[in-house]
């Protein structure tokens, strides 16, 4: 007699649970770096040679002269299932095939059809003029929030979208000392409030300042503002007359106006609105930095603090 030997029922496996990514689908802005080195020239052909070194000074001497920049790319969207804004490296072949393996090592004035000045709408290619350029390329491939370009690690131009507006930095220093105190209290109740900042002697430091202004892009000199020009009023309104200054003694606003790193910006700021405004730009933000940890900002132009903040946020960090 047999035995029948039973066989256990093969039981189907369940189906594997479907996971959602963290974060799939929330907005995050990510940024890319990339670098090129151009050489540009300022000329103008309908100007003199004579009209064209006053206007650009040594940026008119032939046959220019080079830069290496520095690309900031400010994109947003939703997070995928593999918790990716854009894969990186897709980011990287665009703007090496759109931008910067077309820049590189190369004259500025003759690469592309935006600085042909023979043709209707060619303009210099000053570093406003040639981040707007570079947007317009890259906006059909990536979507863009605002880019930032070097020139140098004292000019900077953002933009922010095609519409011919865009943010011109420039950075100087000066050197200055200064006492916190308020002159009607006591040296305790100073030191409560400043602590070390209001010793009697005061104490120094070496300031870096950005002015941010605001504008159009001329459609002939590509630019938001004459540089020059903007680079001396800062020069003869705050640089000059701070520079290795006991603040609170040689700067009279600061007689009675207690010289912190936010109150130096406020005073910078009215200092320069009305003249910058003469230039046909708009004074748009002021950033003193007092130390490598302390930093204070002011904005001009109060109204516009709404505009697209995290892509100005995402530029300035990088």
């Amino acid at each position: 007699m047999s035995c029948a030997v039973m066989t256990p029922p093969v039981l189907a496996a369940p189906p594997a649970p479907t996971l959602r990514a963290h974060g799939q689908g929330r907005p995050c802005v990510i940024t890319r770096r990339a670098t090129f080195s151009a050489s540009h020239r300022y000329w103008l052909p309908e100007l003199s040679p004579e009209e064209n070194a006053s206007r650009f000074g040594p940026c008119s001497l032939a046959p220019g002269h080079g830069h290496n920049y520095e690309l900031i790319v400010a994109m947003g969207g939703g997070l995928d299932g593999d918790g990716m804004v854009l894969n990186l490296s897709d980011v990287k072949h665009a703007i090496r095939r759109e931008v910067t393996g077309q820049l590189d090592f190369r004259f500025l004035n003759e690469v592309w059809p935006d600085f042909d000045l023979e043709r209707p709408g060619g303009r210099l290619p000053t570093t406003e003029a040639l981040v707007l350029a570079i947007w317009q390329r890259l906006a059909p491939h990536l979507p863009l929030m605002g880019l930032r370009l070097y020139e140098t690690s004292t000019l900077w131009a953002d933009v922010l979208d095609d519409s011919m507006e865009a943010f011109l930095t420039i950075r100087s220093h000066f050197a200055a000392a200064h006492r916190l105190a308020r002159p009607e209290l006591s040296q305790d109740e100073n030191e409560a409030i400043y602590g070390k900042c209001a010793r009697p002697h005061g104490h120094g430091h070496n300031y870096l300042l950005d002015v941010t202004v605001r504008g159009r892009i001329d459609a002939r000199t590509g630019m938001v503002a004459d540089l020059a020009v903007l680079q001396q009023l800062v020069e003869d309104l705050v640089v000059e007359p701070f520079d290795h200054t006991f603040l609170n003694k040689d700067v009279a606003h600061f007689g009675q106006c207690v010289p912190t790193a936010e109150n130096i910006a406020l005073h910078i700021a009215d200092l320069l609105q009305a003249p910058i405004a003469s230039t046909g730009a708009s004074l748009h933000k002021v950033r003193l930095q007092e130390s490598p940890n302390n930093a204070a900002e002011v904005f001009a132009e109060a109204p516009l603090l709404g505009m697209r903040p995290l892509a100005l946020d995402a530029l300035a960090a990088v």
